[in-house]
């Protein structure tokens, strides 16, 4: 996800879902004295975090939260608020850290984040409705393309808009973005590779992805903005390492990655 100069007051969340977790066994990394971390999230970025038809909070982001947290042995609370929301939080200091799929840019360091080591190289892609006769930038001329506040999608779509002659609106969720796609209202969207292939894959929504329309990338991080905080982020990065290590990683993903 996204790449924005800021973020609108985290006044404006919506209801939190809150998930904790507990180690009874405290590892030497956790000095924190008992804190009990406050963790942003998406609401509805799957495979990352959904939630699923059990009604779980679940996907990687949250797998991986858990591993790492139980490796480093921290507490944690995750707030699922919607992205922008998320990065509203952790800027008004209501969160200590962001974990929502957000891809660690120049634009994003430079505005005061510090990010984690990246855990999850991705890409971000036009999708257009299944049996769409759109399959370049170019055939988006005079067009109008949804995009999702505050993402990385959102730039990209943003920086090549004048030269391929399309306009955009922008949507503060994904399922609504995908809806304007698919009901005509747009020609395309914007947006992750990994959570627009899994939508499309697992959530049966009819959208396709053309060949050619898709950036460079960048990794997703584990963000900060309070440099007090440091001692999450290093445990993060800690945590992260060790599952590397130990396979826990490449469990979680091949868990929700096909």
């Amino acid at each position: 996800c996204g790449s924005k100069e800021g973020a609108p007051s985290a006044d404006t969340e919506a209801p939190a879902q809150t998930e904790g977790a507990e180690n009874e066994e405290a590892p030497a990394a956790d000095t924190t004295g008992g804190k009990t971390w406050i963790v942003a999230m998406d609401t509805v970025f799957p495979p990352f975090e959904f939630t699923n038809e059990s009604g779980e909070f679940v996907g990687i982001d949250v797998d991986l939260l858990k591993a790492i947290a139980e490796d480093q042995g921290f507490e944690y609370e995750i707030q699922s608020v919607g992205f922008d929301a998320a990065l509203a939080a952790v800027e008004a200091g209501q969160a200590d850290a962001l974990l929502a799929g957000a891809s660690i840019t120049e634009e994003r360091i430079n505005n005061g984040w510090i990010f984690s080591d990246g855990y999850y190289n991705a890409t971000q892609t036009f999708a257009v409705a299944a049996g769409s006769e759109i399959k370049s930038f170019e055939d988006l001329a005079g067009k109008n393309v949804a995009v999702k506040n505050g993402t990385e999608g959102k730039t990209f779509a943003e920086s090549i808009k004048d030269e391929y002659g399309f306009t955009i609106s922008v949507f503060e969720d994904s399922p609504n973005m995908y809806q304007d796609v698919i009901g005509g209202n747009s020609a395309a969207c914007v947006e992750d590779t990994p959570i627009m292939e899994a939508s499309i894959k697992t959530g049966n929504v009819a959208l396709e992805i053309p060949e050619g329309m898709t950036n460079e990338g960048a990794a997703y991080g584990f963000g900060i903005k309070d440099e007090a905080n440091q001692v999450l982020l290093d445990m993060f990065n800690a945590g992260l390492k060790s599952i590397r290590e130990n396979g826990t990683y490449d469990e979680i993903i091949a868990k929700y990655v096909n």
